[in-house]
């Protein structure tokens, strides 16, 4: 069942950081909050954000861009929190999806805006105020809930999904090794296929999951910050409900929160990265220009199909952007003149993301929830224990009060003790006995042997399903526990009035833009004057509104044409690229054609397989895999004893010996020459008691030349040896001679 609510926009939200030392020196100003020298000003009470071109002639109007609520150097972690994202984690708590994300270029406080610092109250970040208020709100809920939450933690580093949850870390840099696979659900939407999920009960739980992936999470250094994300980051969070509801049955809603880091975008020139670095940031651009190109598909509203396939980061996004999600983005930019382009690009890309529409519901009773198979495993181990307590009327039935768990170990402890105590009494009366015989004494103790060992095989047993019914039933969470009603109702007063004052502001800025807008709009068409300074006054404040909307009019000329400028230059890359693919594609195409042989062509084409879930084509594997063949083939008949099959012919002609037909077939099989090497002397000079040095031996020459290869299937023949074979004792002695 899920509960249908109209369209929601994504709410975004504008954050701009100050000056950082560097940037400061090369202004020449303060590097404190509000220090002036850069290129961005907020207006928090209208919520604009207005750009100032650091290169423009001072005559040129300023840009200006309006949004749900902005934020400027000296706004706080806790503000943000409470006006921004507080209501969105209530929604979770009711069973919505939501999603924070912090997008912007690199270094301008993405990862402080969301995580900040864990140790200092005042500038803790997103994700650690939603873990306090996650578990703070369910144990202020009635004791009639119970809840189950899970974390799961992952990266995408250089378009790979990695689970930083996962032990087997095995990269230099400290990530995991296994890459994971994308997978879509018609109910769930898009997950992610072996991802690691552990069960928390206590913010101090969830805040070691996320450090134990912070760890493994790859960081490195440029030129713009010294700790820069060089993958982005996705911490989810599942709490599911289970509530008794009208019709008597339990109904579990579960919400999902995303809460997103993403990698900055970067420049090479600036950021002065190189190698591995250098293919990390041209993975971080490909995808955050992906996702780019969602916002702007879906803020446009006419295009048919939205690019959510072109990175594994929008595919994991699908349901947050124009999905079902609650949606909230925080867009953070940097205030120095250097970044202007990268400053502009961003407030442009939350301008957009303004018009995006979702359709969030309540996940009512999905089949995946693990909530209710955690229900029903505790119920099946209540079962048993009742049952080896012998006390199944004590089960708990409808309407009546909890187990009450700690009765019955102590009823159980004691009726235990008596037992153990009266076989030991037994036992003592057996020895004390001096009546029975030796051999009905020693059957009747080794029966109390017997039945004190089954009394100690069921405690042992009872207690191991105690552990295992305690463990399960700790990692359900249950509302109303652990609090004073005094502290809670006064929380819930100040939570209240702090939501209402949020409300109220809200409110009052969306007036505030709605008048300005009616404001500029009206035109007085007819009007009497009783003096001509009256009218005078008019016709000032009416020239100075006219004045106002042609520079308003100026601005939209210039952001048309910088628009126009900028599609001319995405245009003209994207033709450059186009030109160096074709080129390339061209090449490849020569290759093929001319040194890869047709057969081995169609060997390749033939092993091509396309992929549905990751929407690209990939290699069969050459060997199929033992699921596809787990039985290994027979041997054929014809190889019975040989390497390979062999024909009759062949085996006759292995049994005949050589043939002329099988020489040319092998490299190489040479026979053994057997006889020794001709020894020469090396003084060539005629010895009188020396005759000349003759080999009269014409038989050797056949043994000393090298013959032809056989063929693999013969077998090597017999030297015969020569007449002439001179012994080698005889050539290890003084002078060498000539064989006679």
């Amino acid at each position: 069942m899920s509960k249908v609510k109209g369209c929601e926009t994504v709410k975004v939200v504008v954050r701009c950081r100050p000056l950082n030392r560097k940037e400061a020196a090369a202004a020449g100003v303060s590097g404190t909050p509000g220090g002036g020298g850069g290129i961005v000003e907020m207006d928090v009470r209208l919520g604009q954000v207005v750009l100032r071109n650091p290169r423009a002639p001072p005559g040129e109007p300023r840009k200006t861009f309006t949004f749900d609520s902005v934020y400027d150097a000296s706004s706080k972690q806790r503000d943000l929190y409470d006006e921004t994202v507080r209501p969105l984690i209530d929604s979770v708590l009711d069973g919505f999806n939501g999603t924070i994300f912090a997008y912007g270029q690199t270094g301008t406080g993405k990862t402080y805006t969301m995580q900040g610092a864990w140790l200092d109250p005042e500038k803790r970040g997103v994700i650690p105020n939603a873990f306090e208020h996650v578990f703070t709100q369910i144990s202020r809920s009635s004791g009639d809930r119970q809840y189950l939450v899970r974390a799961s933690y992952l990266e995408i580093y250089r378009e790979e999904i990695r689970d930083l949850l996962d032990h087997n870390v095995q990269s230099t840099h400290g990530t995991p090794a296994r890459s994971l696979e994308l997978r879509e659900n018609p109910e769930s939407g898009v997950y992610v296929r072996d991802l690691t999920s552990c069960v928390c009960r206590s913010v101090k739980e969830v805040e070691e999951v996320m450090n134990l992936g912070n760890q493994a999470r790859s960081v490195g250094a440029t030129d713009m910050n010294e700790h820069s994300s060089r993958s982005h980051t996705l911490f989810l969070l599942t709490v599911e409900c289970s509530q008794t509801g009208p019709d008597g049955r339990q109904h579990i809603r579960v919400g999902r929160l995303n809460l997103v880091d993403l990698a900055g975008s970067e420049r090479q020139a600036k950021t002065g990265v190189h190698g591995e670095r250098l293919k990390e940031a041209a993975k971080i651009n490909l995808s955050l220009s992906a996702l780019g190109n969602v916002i702007s598909a879906l803020a446009d509203g006419r295009s048919g199909h939205v690019p959510y396939r072109d990175s594994k980061l929008t595919r994991l996004l699908q349901d947050s952007l124009g999905g079902n999600a609650k949606t909230v983005m925080v867009a953070t930019l940097g205030p120095a003149p250097q970044h202007y382009e990268e400053t502009l690009t961003t407030l442009r890309y939350a301008n957009r993301a303004k018009n995006i529409q979702n359709q969030p519901r309540v996940n009512e009773d999905p089949k995946d929830a693990l909530l209710r198979e955690f229900q029903k495993e505790i119920e099946r181990l209540r079962a048993q224990l009742s049952h080896r307590k012998g006390r199944g009327k004590h089960r708990k039935e409808e309407g009546e009060e909890d187990w009450d768990t700690e009765r019955e170990e102590e009823e159980e402890v004691e009726d235990r003790k008596q037992q153990e105590d009266r076989l030991e009494e037994e036992k003592e009366a057996i020895r004390e006995d001096g009546s029975l015989l030796a051999q009905e004494k020693q059957r009747l103790l080794g029966e109390n042997e017997r039945m004190m060992g089954d009394l100690r095989k069921e405690r042992d047993a009872t207690e191991q399903l105690t552990r295992k019914y305690k463990a399960m039933e700790s990692k359900l969470l249950v509302g109303g526990k652990n609090i004073m009603d005094h502290t809670n109702e006064q929380q819930r007063t100040l939570e209240k009035q702090r939501q209402e004052i949020a409300e109220q502001s809200r409110r009052e800025r969306e007036m505030q833009q709605l008048m300005m807008v009616q404001d500029e709009e009206t035109v007085e068409l007819r009007e009497t004057f009783s003096s001509l300074r009256q009218e005078v006054e008019a016709k000032t404040k009416k020239l100075k509104k006219y004045l106002k909307l042609y520079a308003k009019l100026q601005c939209v000329k210039a952001e048309i044409q910088d628009v126009n400028d900028e599609h001319v230059r995405s245009r003209q890359e994207l033709e450059q690229t186009q030109n160096e693919l074709t080129r390339e594609l061209k090449f490849k195409y020569l290759i093929i054609e001319n040194f890869i042989p047709p057969e081995e062509k169609n060997k390749i084409i033939n092993r091509l397989t396309f992929d549905p879930e990751e929407d690209q084509w990939k290699f069969a594997p050459l060997v199929p895999a033992e699921s596809q063949f787990s039985q290994m083939k027979s041997r054929p008949v014809s190889a019975v004893g040989y390497k390979r099959p062999i024909s009759q012919y062949a085996r006759v002609a292995l049994v005949m010996g050589v043939h002329s037909r099988y020489r040319a077939e092998n490299i190489m099989f040479l026979e053994l020459d057997m006889a020794p090497p001709t020894a020469v002397s090396l003084d060539h000079r005629p010895s009188e008691s020396t005759p000349p040095h003759t080999d009269n031996n014409p038989c050797r020459d056949r043994a000393a030349r090298v013959r032809k290869s056989r063929s693999w299937c013969q077998a090597p023949r017999a030297i015969p040896s020569s007449t002439s074979t001179v012994s080698l004792a005889t050539h290890s002695t003084a002078t060498p001679t000539a064989a006679q």
